[in-house]
């Protein structure tokens, strides 16, 4: 499944035999579903984060850049770690084999406060990407 909110997913439990196991959505500092991914938690339902850079929009923003300085990582790494430490899957885009291996280096856990503090980060334009219903709340 893919950007189902609880009342899809409502929907779905009350007439299913067999309860989904995945719901993927869009997850990422400044984009927190917090209410979602805690239901899907209660049902057995996994989330997968796609999109944990905000479709690399996180790179231009100076204070996640600021806090990825203090944790000595990337942007990159600081926005795939905090979905991992949301408890959920996350599902960076990236062809670069580069990348692959620096995404792959996230053994740092970032404090509770700077937790917070990504999570009431309020980061909604994607840029170029924004035309897309999903994302512009069309």
């Amino acid at each position: 499944m893919s950007n189902f909110l609880r009342s899809d997913l409502e929907n779905i439990l009350g007439s299913c035999t067999v309860t989904p196991h995945v719901n993927q959505v869009l997850a990422h500092v400044g984009n927190t579903p917090s209410e979602l991914i805690a239901y899907c938690e209660g049902k057995g339902i996994l989330v997968e984060a796609y999109s944990p850079i905000a479709h690399g929009e996180m790179l231009k923003n100076t204070d996640v850049a600021a806090m990825a300085d203090k944790y000595g990582v990337s942007i990159p790494q600081l926005c795939i770690r905090y979905t991992l430490q949301l408890g959920v899957v996350s599902l960076p885009k990236t062809a670069n084999p580069d990348h692959m291996r620096a995404n792959a280096e996230v053994d740092f856990e970032i404090s509770d406060e700077d937790m917070t503090a990504l999570r009431d980060l309020r980061a909604r334009d994607y840029g170029e990407h924004s035309g897309f219903p999903v994302f512009s709340g069309k």
